[in-house]
């Protein structure tokens, strides 16, 4: 029965520190650009959808797929308290015991965006 009990606590322990740190990864050797100016642009114009899609991939383990209903502070209304600029800062360094989050600017600016709009 300790057995059990101690790895079920290890599960949950290894799953709540792993789940916040979700996003791709940034290349941080030197700059190979080999895209073309059309994906660029694409990157940049990232829409309210794309926002959604990126925070359900990665923020929502944490925070609630309807923004208020994980273990990490709610969301739902985050718009009338920060800029979008505020959360961007949040996401790429962190906040209290958030982890900075290893998101590109096209993602993170679309669910700063996204999130800015929740009033």
């Amino acid at each position: 029965m300790k057995k059990l009990l101690y790895g079920a606590i290890c599960m949950i322990l290894f799953v709540s520190l792993t789940a916040c740190g979700g996003g791709t990864d940034k290349d941080t050797t030197k700059n190979n650009d080999t895209t073309n100016k059309t994906e660029q642009n694409d990157s940049a114009t990232n829409t309210a959808a794309d926002g959604e899609k990126v925070f359900q991939g990665t923020c929502a383990a944490c925070h609630g797929n309807d923004l208020k209903s994980g273990y990490a502070p709610d969301l739902d209304k985050i718009g009338s308290k920060l800029s979008k600029n505020d959360i961007v800062k949040i996401i790429h360094n962190g906040k209290g015991q958030m982890p900075k989050q290893n998101l590109s600017d096209a993602d993170a600016n679309a669910v700063a965006a996204w999130l800015a709009a929740k009033k």
